[in-house]
């Protein structure tokens, strides 16, 4: 498997140590402070109203996490704000045009389809292959990366921030090698709505980039009404002059918040991808240690493994007594993992005859070129176990014993993971 521990190049070395010099020096470059961010962001766009002042709150709870818990090298710092700076300008720029164009407001999101489920659970392969659909709609990487102006459908394929955002992901890839093994990146790829919530400053894309636990502590106990709210004026804005008949949608962020999902979207179809949680938990360490290498230099593979058996059970907890409370029962079809994997195209068709959907041999056809250009191991293999994460299967699987129950999933011998 990939190093559990960094192991940059020179030159990164280098910018690394140049910065703890400074550092031992007093001073911590870059900035992170939350005015200078604000400010820059404004000076970038020329624009100063943020919206709501929601957002505030969570982006000061990160900022401090990344602070005082992260343990950044300078190349992280740099990392960090160029990603906050990108938010905050994107923000910006949202605001902006929705006050420009108040007919947004009008909008419709008819029926959206929510793929959700622990990560490494077959979430990302089931949400392409619906996406491949004519009939639906995905938000790229690459609009949500850059969703102002919005994309226009004449140059939807062709769009300079295509390349742009695959530029990104090219860095990446050199700051974390094996990444792609895990998940694969490109911009015409479905994003996840954890990339729109970020420009809430709530979402669970920070807890797997950083070592950031006090903010995560403090994602789980907020009201998440309000980004649902800001996540269907994006949707708003995207297919503004872009529409689609339907959207599709995914992300395990959604677990911990199907109440407010439900709330905001009445009328959700919501799929559920089930694995034993075991593979999710030392495949999902994997990932962690790879994207937070790329950023810091401390990395516990051991309390990486702790925080992801405590967040996932907590998560999947939170969903399980929201679907027990919920009466939309129908608002529901459950996929395992491996009956997904045995024969994909049979589990959309179960899907689709579920909610009511007609599935065009245009789409099949789609969908089966989507398989058979996308194998699951096409960038590579992802080898891990749980011993490199110090996770006792036994003890682990404890804390998943409900689930276990509740879905009827069965579970490894220990040892085979």
């Amino acid at each position: 498997m990939h190093s559990l521990r960094p192991d940059h190049p020179l030159p990164i070395r280098a910018i690394n140590a140049a910065g703890r010099l400074a550092a031992r020096l007093g001073r911590r470059i870059p900035s992170l402070d939350e005015a200078a961010l604000l400010a820059a962001a404004r000076a970038q766009t020329r624009l100063d109203d943020f919206g709501p002042d929601g957002f505030r709150d969570g982006l000061r709870e990160l900022l401090h996490s990344l602070e005082t818990e992260a343990e950044l090298t300078t190349l992280g710092r740099i990392s960090a704000r160029g990603q906050i700076l990108g938010l905050l300008t994107n923000r910006l720029q949202l605001v902006d045009h929705r006050k420009r164009h108040p007919e947004l407001a009008g909008e419709e999101i008819r029926r959206p389809l929510f793929v959700l489920g622990l990560p490494r659970t077959g979430t990302t392969i089931l949400y392409g292959l619906i996406a491949q659909d004519p009939a639906h709609r995905s938000p790229l990487t690459w609009e949500v990366a850059f969703p102002c102006p919005p994309p226009e459908i004449a140059s939807y394929d062709s769009d300079p921030r295509i390349a742009r955002t695959d530029e990104q992901f090219e860095q990446l890839k050199r700051l974390a090698p094996g990444f792609d093994s895990i998940h694969p990146m490109a911009a015409r790829l479905p994003q996840e709505c954890v990339a729109i919530f970020a420009h809430d400053f709530k979402s669970v894309q920070f807890e797997a980039a950083f070592d950031v636990p006090s903010y995560q502590e403090w994602l789980e106990a907020q009201d998440m009404a309000p980004t649902y709210r800001f996540h269907r004026e994006f949707l708003q804005h995207l297919q503004s002059r872009c529409p689609g008949e339907r959207w599709v949608l995914k992300t395990p962020g959604h677990l911990s918040s199907i109440d407010a999902l439900l709330a905001e979207y009445p009328d959700a179809m919501i799929v559920q991808t089930h694995r034993d949680p075991l593979a999710v938990i030392g495949s999902v360490s994997s990932l962690e240690c790879i994207l937070r290498g790329a950023v810091s230099d401390a990395i516990d593979p051991h309390a990486i493994g702790r925080q992801q058996v405590a967040l996932w059970s907590r998560q999947i907890a939170v969903a399980m007594k929201t679907r027990r409370e919920t009466h939309c029962v129908d608002s529901f079809y459950d996929v395992h993992f491996h009956g997904l994997l045995a024969d994909p195209i049979e589990c959309v068709k179960k899907i689709y005859a579920h909610f009511a959907l007609a599935l065009s041999d245009e789409a099949e056809a789609r969908m089966r070129a989507f398989l058979a250009d996308n194998a699951r191991d096409k960038h590579g293999v992802h080898r891990y176990a749980l011993a490199d994460f110090g996770i006792d299967p036994r003890r682990a699987a404890r804390h998943f014993d409900a689930y276990y129950e509740e879905f009827g999933i069965p579970r490894s011998e220990p040892g085979a993971l």
